[in-house]
């Protein structure tokens, strides 16, 4: 593909995730030539045309998701359905050479979504998770602050993401996909905690090697999947990590990551307001506590970022905010953490 301009295809039902953000950041996104939307339902149509206006007209609404890759034939496609319906899809785009950017987890085993990922490689296509908290300023100054060595050898690393139990405690909650294990894949880890487990792989450079901890129903609302986690991380480098995962609180959200090394230690709150700190002892760096803050509109629309960043790699102008490995190794984290915490054992994770 060259820096010509892409068509994107939106695969989606009325239970997915996010599909209003999806098609606010593909309307805004430069390089985008035309979208199409399939939805069996035709509950999406609406909500697509409201948004999407002069990039979506009557022709480019499909019921079935073969028949607009087929027809439209995008360049790439976004999925976003229920989590035990998006791999057999997302492999449908590829087997056709589309691109994809998936919401995710994408898949209730890892397994499945390694599938896919050996598939995009032989096809030579772009599987996307959307991580998108990857393209955070404060993500990008701690990755830059990281692997300038500043912080020398890296030690060790504290997060935690938190989210209301309130919503668990809803009936329409309760009876969703979401609250049911074989179909969402698992509860706050999968949903929401994928995205620190990301991060601090992202940040770090470095690759989980084994898991261990605990994932259970601690507030014990009548839901299959977990409400907490609490894993214990080991690198392959030597950092040593822990991260506290789970709906905890009435509202809103408190989050962490702290990273120590051997000449400092950085810290950020990405769903705070306070500046992402950094302090070394490294010949090189400033004295005293370094402060860096965002000053961009990234927060407006996170994901604007990430998907303007999927067709710019589309279109040969960068390489893609993610690889399908990149996905991959974070969902074998999250599974390898499940099992852990079902036979109290130790997980190591393959290279692969």
């Amino acid at each position: 593909m060259n820096s010509e301009l892409i068509k994107i295809g939106v695969i989606t039902e009325p239970s997915a995730a996010h599909l209003e953000i999806y098609l606010d950041s593909v309307k805004d996104c430069r390089g985008v030539r035309g979208v199409a939307i399939a939805d069996p339902s035709g509950e999406s149509f609406q909500i697509a045309e409201g948004i999407l206006k002069d990039r979506l007209r009557s022709t480019e609404r499909y019921l079935n998701h073969l028949e607009m890759i087929n027809t439209f034939e995008p360049d790439m496609v976004v999925v976003t359905l229920e989590s035990h319906h998006a791999a057999v899809v997302i492999r449908m785009a590829l087997e056709a050479n589309c691109h994809v950017l998936s919401e995710k987890p994408a898949c209730v085993r890892a397994v499945d979504f390694a599938d896919l990922v050996q598939l995009a490689e032989a096809r030579r296509r772009h599987l996307m998770l959307a991580l998108a908290n990857r393209l955070n300023p404060l993500v990008q100054e701690s990755k830059r602050v990281v692997e300038s060595g500043l912080l020398g050898k890296l030690y060790g690393a504290n997060l935690y993401f938190l989210a209301d139990q309130t919503r668990l405690t809803n009936s329409d909650y309760q009876q969703s996909w979401w609250s049911i294990k074989s179909k969402a894949g698992g509860g706050h880890l999968i949903w929401l905690g994928i995205h620190w487990l990301d991060l601090i792989q992202y940040i770090s450079g470095d690759r989980i090697h084994q898991v261990c901890g605990f994932s259970e129903n601690v507030g014990g609302q009548p839901i299959e999947v977990e409400d907490a986690s609490a894993l214990t991380l080991k690198f392959r480098k030597g950092m040593l990590g822990t991260f506290q995962s789970g709906y905890f609180l009435d509202r809103g959200y408190q989050s962490q990551i702290a990273i120590w090394g051997s000449q400092g230690w950085l810290r950020c709150d990405l769903l705070g307001r306070d500046p992402m700190q950094w302090y070394s002892i490294h010949p090189a760096a400033p004295a005293g506590v370094q402060s860096f803050s965002d000053t961009t509109d990234y927060s407006s629309n996170e994901y604007l970022s990430f998907v303007q960043a999927a067709v710019d790699a589309i279109r040969g102008l960068r390489e893609p905010p993610i690889s399908g490995r990149e996905g991959l190794s974070v969902l074998k984290v999250i599974f390898a953490l499940y099992k852990a915490a079902e036979t109290g054992l130790v997980q190591s994770l393959s290279d692969s």
